[in-house]
């Protein structure tokens, strides 16, 4: 069985941005500004957050429409309502919230069994690989961050749905299992499951992909440096 170190290392690190305290006492004054009216303030906190906030909403979706008008309704929500906003959490974290609330909504106003976010299918395909190939050199040894980032980005798109909501909560926004059990309405077991074959699948599909690109491209001019 692979470690749990194994299982973690293709998790899209270079995907989050972790706010330091600055940037949280700075957020704090905008939405100070933004509370009092300041249309300014407003369009700080739209530029901030709405390409996460999209990306979020899209792994949900599914499709580019729906995404923008998911983000277009969690800021109007937002913003209506930054009175209630009382600073328990994160900004983000509340924006988040309401956004996957809007995306859940407009996934299960499609036909009933277009998709699924329930627990019904944690007991499908128990067995997990024994054993994940070894990369050799770590993608980052071997490409840019740039390509990096496009080559994650493509295959979590690949994700079947359900785990790549909670990998997307989890392992690129950065929110708790507890935070994301919550968003998705989902029992805190669920999401580790789902979280656990999200990244074995993730994995998989990296491994495939970087041996059949290091074929085509040959020697990478990451290990040719030093020569």
């Amino acid at each position: 069985m692979p470690t749990e170190a194994d299982v973690e290392r293709p998790t899209a690190q270079t995907l989050v941005r972790v706010p330091d305290s600055s940037d949280r006492d700075l957020e704090a004054e905008i939405i100070t500004e933004a509370r009092n009216g300041s249309a300014t303030a407003i369009e700080q906190l739209v530029e901030r957050y709405e390409r996460r906030l999209f990306r979020t909403a899209r792994n949900i979706t599914g499709n580019h429409e729906d995404s923008e008008e998911v983000v277009q309704n969690a800021f109007v929500k937002a913003f209506r309502n930054l009175a209630s906003f009382r600073g328990d959490s994160r900004f983000y974290t509340w924006l988040t919230r309401i956004a996957v609330n809007e995306g859940l909504m407009k996934i299960r106003g499609r036909r009933p069994k277009e998709i699924s976010i329930d627990d019904s299918d944690e007991r499908e395909n128990p067995i997990i690989p024994e054993e994940l190939q070894d990369w050799g050199p770590t993608p980052e040894e071997r490409y840019s961050q740039e390509e990096l980032r496009t080559i994650l980005e493509t295959t979590i798109d690949k994700l079947a749905q359900r785990y790549r909501i909670v990998f997307q909560l989890r392992d690129i926004e950065g929110f708790s299992t507890e935070e994301t059990a919550q968003m998705l309405g989902l029992s805190i077991p669920s999401i580790k499951t789902r979280l656990r074959r999200a990244r074995i699948q993730l994995r998989n599909s990296l491994d495939i992909y970087f041996r059949r690109l290091r074929h085509w491209r040959g020697p990478s001019k990451f290990s040719q440096l030093g020569s």
